[in-house]
């Protein structure tokens, strides 16, 4: 093969793969926007289960990951702990939720970490996390929580 058309081959590949690249980082971009309004809107309906006091019902709603890490028995006493001393809900506001693909002491796959700025009866000024996971059927289940 002469030279010219070699390198006419080479810039070919090249182009291919970066268009590729951008393909799968625009893929990426759209999972995570796709992503964000499902998974904080999960993440609003479960915790309107929790300020119900439905805490078996919000095991029930949990993610797969979330039920083989605690009993339904064992969540419902930690948010009656938990929860009771806090009293109501006040009001609760959206303070950032970021997608990602990796999380400490978790499985690989699709999470979004959503914050609220929570103002509980007794306790202002707390932070909620809600961390909705992907699950394999396509719905998003809330796989953590955690309030600070």
């Amino acid at each position: 093969m002469n030279q010219p058309r070699r390198q006419a081959l080479q810039s070919s590949a090249i182009v291919l793969f970066a268009g590729a690249l951008l393909l799968t980082a625009f893929a990426s971009r759209a999972d995570d926007a796709d992503g964000v309004p499902k998974a904080t809107a999960a993440a609003r309906a479960w915790l309107a289960l929790t300020d119900s006091g439905k805490y078996g019902a919000s095991w029930g709603a949990a993610a797969t990951v979330f039920q083989g890490a605690v009993t339904k028995e064992s969540w419902e006493k930690a948010l009656v702990s938990v929860r009771t001393p806090l009293g109501a809900v006040r009001s609760r506001k959206l303070k950032s939720a970021t997608f990602t693909h990796e999380l400490p002491r978790a499985p690989k796959g699709d999470y979004v970490v959503v914050e609220y700025d929570t103002e509980f009866e007794n306790r202002p000024g707390a932070v909620e996390t809600v961390t909705p996971m992907l699950e394999k059927d396509g719905s998003w289940k809330v796989s953590g929580y955690y309030i600070k």
